[in-house]
């Protein structure tokens, strides 16, 4: 058996990780923003005075589920690329900048604390930077489906940052009654 494995084989390989990457990565970033109470539907948020530009509630469900979906793929890219020089760095910086995308959202919208959520995300850009440039040198595709997410971390983190300027105060607002908010 010295043959090489044929097209076909190598797109079901390819699949069966994206199969794994794909839905965690969603599940993971779902899961995340479920728990934290993420969204218009936080009383604590809802209070907040937001800046001109924040898109209407639907938009980020609607963009994070494209994103997740298209950071998984390019996960699974970079994982299948068995043999690849800087594919364990490259691997690694993913998961450190999703670890912190995982943070955010139960920093900024469970613990209100919005100082440390956009530390947090200003990290996450820079760490991101990183993956794709890491992902650049295995998969150059990859590292564009990685873009997107980029752009709009740092739309995320203009966000972020003006509800800081516009709410000096948000850390100190008590949820609405009946909330079900935990303090971090």
């Amino acid at each position: 058996m010295s043959e090489l494995a044929s097209a076909g084989q190598l797109r079901m390989s390819f699949l069966r990780v994206a199969l794994v990457t794909v839905p965690l990565i969603l599940f993971l970033g779902i899961l995340s923003g479920a728990l934290a109470g993420s969204g218009f539907g936080n009383p604590w948020f809802a209070s907040l005075a937001k800046p001109a530009a924040m898109p209407p509630g639907w938009v980020f469900p609607v963009a994070w589920t494209l994103l997740y979906i298209l950071i998984g793929f390019a996960l699974a890219m970079i994982v299948w690329a068995r043999g690849a020089s800087g594919r364990g760095i490259a691997i690694g910086l993913f998961l450190v900048q999703f670890a912190l995308n995982l943070a955010w959202s139960p920093v900024f919208f469970a613990g209100h604390k919005i100082g440390a959520a956009f530390a947090i995300i200003l990290l996450m850009i820079v760490v991101t930077i990183a993956a794709i440039l890491s992902f650049a040198r295995i998969r150059s595709r990859a590292a564009l489906l990685m873009l997107p997410y980029l752009v709009w971390l740092c739309f995320a983190a203009y966000l972020n940052h003006a509800i800081e300027v516009l709410n000096p105060n948000a850390e100190t607002l008590a949820p609405a009654a009946g909330s079900t908010q935990v303090q971090l």
